[in-house]
């Protein structure tokens, strides 16, 4: 791997543009800008038809942008790729089922000039007790495990994963994301679609959501969260208040929602740090607690509204580093 000044991809006002049933135009891609910085780990969701893929094959010089600009380490993608500095984990495809785990990596070994070695890919994919195993007598997570074992051979800056842990069983899954960590902690950078909500709270340290060819949410799980419903405060009153308590949260500014829930005040609100503010020094409030939605519940929501709102850009953090956007209502 190298360091490099530019981001890892820089893609400005990327529109792509398909021709779709009866001569209609459609727009996949309509307007995407987004900078990933060396090193970040940054999942891509979006439910289908979001024009996730399609933005990650121009990345990856599969097909060219209709108008605007995708750059991958300052390069255009199919330089980048002919450099070595991209690999990709796709889900289908490139195996010979006739060969051993150990001879498919040797032969696409053989295609660059200069690689990582074949044991250690081989034993950095979690494949060491697999490598004399033909490939059609390994399970669709253990031919995954073998793509990113081809991946890994030209050593490259940047790894695009499109659904890296499918067929994967829980460990595997979890040593396959160790292993993306400590690369990235070593400068490489990780892009990855997945369909795993999950995956994409535990591992990634950005999430990007794709809806309507567009970008409508990019931050921190937290931050997404925020964004789609707000945060939610609870709080122990002092017995004989909460009745006037509840009429003085519903007059906050930021609060969608005042309830009591088994002696204790619930709020939902845009703005936790202000009700957390008036609950502890106004109204006497005690064993507070601050929770978010889940992601789950974040993607449905943002995904719902894309439907019925073009997306626009908002940031949700400061971070100069990281450029951010929500919904706009």
């Amino acid at each position: 791997m190298t360091t490099d000044l530019a981001p890892a991809i820089e893609l400005r006002h990327l529109v792509k543009t398909f021709r779709g049933h009866q001569g209609a135009t459609v727009r996949a891609v309509d307007g995407i800008d987004l900078s990933v910085q060396p090193g970040e780990i940054v999942a891509f969701l979006g439910p289908n038809g979001a024009g996730k893929t399609t933005t990650l094959d121009v990345v990856l010089g599969l097909t060219e942008p209709t108008s605007g600009t995708a750059r991958v380490f300052g390069c255009a993608p199919r330089d980048a790729i002919r450099a070595g500095r991209v690999s990709a984990v796709l889900q289908t495809g490139g195996l010979l089922r006739d060969l051993t785990v150990r001879e498919t990596v040797r032969m696409i070994a053989s295609t660059y000039a200069a690689h990582t070695p074949v044991d250690e890919v081989i034993d950095r994919a979690g494949l060491a007790s697999l490598s004399n195993r033909r490939v059609s007598k390994c399970s669709g997570g253990e031919q995954q495990r073998l793509r990113f074992a081809l991946a890994l051979l030209p050593d490259p800056d940047l790894l695009i994963l499109d659904e890296p842990t499918a067929g994967m069983d829980v460990a595997a899954r979890h040593d396959f994301w160790a292993t993306m960590h400590a690369d990235a902690d070593a400068g490489r950078t990780v892009v990855f679609a997945t369909h795993y909500l999950e995956e994409a709270d535990s591992f990634a340290d950005r999430i990007v959501l794709v809806a309507n060819g567009g970008v409508i949410a990019d931050g921190t799980t937290a931050e997404i969260r925020s964004a789609a419903t707000g945060r939610r405060v609870s709080a122990e009153l002092p017995a004989g208040t909460m009745t006037a308590a509840l009429e003085r949260l519903r007059s906050t500014a930021g609060v969608t929602r005042v309830e009591e829930r088994g002696g204790r005040v619930v709020v939902e609100a845009s703005d936790s740090d202000l009700v957390a503010l008036v609950l502890l020094t106004e109204l006497g409030g005690h064993d507070l607690e601050v929770s978010t939605a889940s992601l789950d519940q974040a993607f449905m929501t943002l995904t719902a509204e894309a439907r019925e709102t073009q997306p626009s850009a908002t940031p949700l953090s400061n971070e100069p580093h990281r450029p951010a956007k929500e919904l706009i209502r």
